[in-house]
């Protein structure tokens, strides 16, 4: 029988979204890593960013183990910062400064979790100060949600840049269907959903 090691689950999920992010990057030109495609500018090498934030600040100050020692980037989460400046690339910021910034903080949320249980107490400061406590397994737990959710915000921004889809690389969990299959099985959706357009 497998022991349990409840830590070690949460590593594995939280990996998987951070490996499928970085995934949705292989391939495309910088133009198209920064493309906003949403109404809220929503882009893949944002969501990188967003992401590497996230856990230096939960896995970083929480635990009162910060990541920058003394001034913090532009876009970091203070009062200075423009809104949303953590959802985007700017034009002195490259691929490789962001993605490396994202694997540094795997490192460092690595150290963080090593180092602490899961009922490890920690203060999330930008939290109101009644639910500012919480514990390592509260962060893991936030923290992988978050990184999933945008894991799915990246498959649906890639599909629209060129038609790529799939979970994990090799792992993509959709039918093995041909592009005329996918354009029949889109087009009975539509007829579906246009059945409801009228009411």
């Amino acid at each position: 029988m497998t022991e349990p090691n409840p830590k070690a689950d949460l590593l594995r999920y939280l990996q998987e979204g951070r490996d499928a992010l970085l995934w949705k990057l292989d391939g495309l030109s910088e133009y198209d890593i920064r493309r906003p495609l949403t109404p809220t500018g929503t882009n893949l090498l944002g969501l990188v960013k967003h992401v590497a934030g996230v856990e230096l600040g939960y896995f970083g100050d929480t635990f009162g183990r910060p990541f920058f020692d003394g001034e913090r980037p532009p876009w970091w989460y203070t009062e200075d910062a423009a809104p949303n400046a953590d959802m985007w690339a700017t034009a002195d910021e490259s691929r490789e400064d962001i993605v490396g910034l994202y694997q540094r903080a795997w490192e460092h949320s690595g150290s963080t979790i090593a180092a602490l249980a899961l009922d490890a107490i920690g203060h999330v400061p930008w939290w109101p100060e009644e639910r500012r406590e919480v514990t390592l397994h509260h962060i893991l737990v936030r923290v992988i949600s978050d990184t999933q959710r945008h894991a799915g915000h990246a498959d649906i921004v890639r599909e629209q840049i060129d038609g790529s889809v799939g979970h994990l690389k090799g792992k993509d969990n959709l039918p093995a269907e041909d592009r005329a299959w996918w354009e029949n099985h889109r087009r009975r959706l539509e007829r579906v959903a246009r059945g409801f357009a009228s009411g």
